[in-house]
C-alpha cells in the first residue's frame, strides 16, 4: 500500500472524487487532511481550469490536501488518469497531518510523506497566475473544473 497526498479535483468535496472510491480502479482509504511541509505554488491552468501543483519548492503556499492510502491497481489508475510522467510527475513530498483518521495512527501535527503529482512541465505564463493554499472546484476563482466527460462530448 502506497500513501498519496491528493490537493485538487480528486479532494472531497470535489469533481473527481468518486474515482478514489471506485473498485474497477482499485482500493484506496482516506487516511488524514495535511498540508506541505513546504510552499509550492498551487494555479489553476489550461482550458479546463484543471489545478496544477507546480514542482517548485519554496514559492507559493503550503498546499492543503487529504492524504490516501491506496493499492497498486489505484496507483496504476492514478498514474494513468494523472497522465505521469509526461504532464505531473509522482514524487515524494512531506506532509504535516492536520487531523489523521486512518488506522496507522499518526498524531496532528507530526510529518510524514506521501507521493504527489506536481509537474516541471508548464507553461512559463503560469508562474504568474495566482496561487492557492487550498483548491476548490466551486470556489470564488470563477474557474470551476470541466470534467473529462463533458470534454469528450464537445470532441
Amino acid at each position: 500500500m502506497t500513501h498519496v497526498f491528493v490537493y485538487g479535483t480528486l479532494k472531497k468535496g470535489q469533481p473527481n472524487n468518486y474515482r478514489m472510491f471506485d473498485l474497477s480502479n482499485g482500493k484506496a482509504e482516506f487516511l488524514a487532511s495535511a498540508h506541505t511541509t513546504q510552499k509550492y505554488p498551487l494555479v489553476i491552468a489550461g482550458k479546463y481550469n484543471i489545478p496544477f501543483l507546480l514542482n517548485l519548492p519554496g514559492q507559493g503556499h503550503q498546499v492543503q490536501g487529504e492524504i490516501y492510502k491506496v493499492d497498486d491497481q489505484m496507483l496504476d489508475f492514478l498514474d494513468d488518469f494523472e497522465s505521469c510522467p509526461e504532464m505531473y510527475q509522482r514524487t515524494l513530498v512531506k506532509l504535516e497531518v492536520e487531523e489523521w483518521v486512518g488506522e496507522e495512527k499518526l498524531v496532528s501535527g507530526g510529518i510524514t510523506e506521501a507521493f504527489v503529482y506536481s509537474t516541471k512541465t508548464y507553461q512559463p505564463e503560469w508562474l504568474s497566475l495566482p496561487c492557492y493554499v487550498n483548491y476548490d472546484s466551486y470556489g470564488d476563482h470563477g474557474l470551476e473544473y470541466e470534467i473529462r466527460e463533458s470534454r469528450e462530448r464537445r470532441s
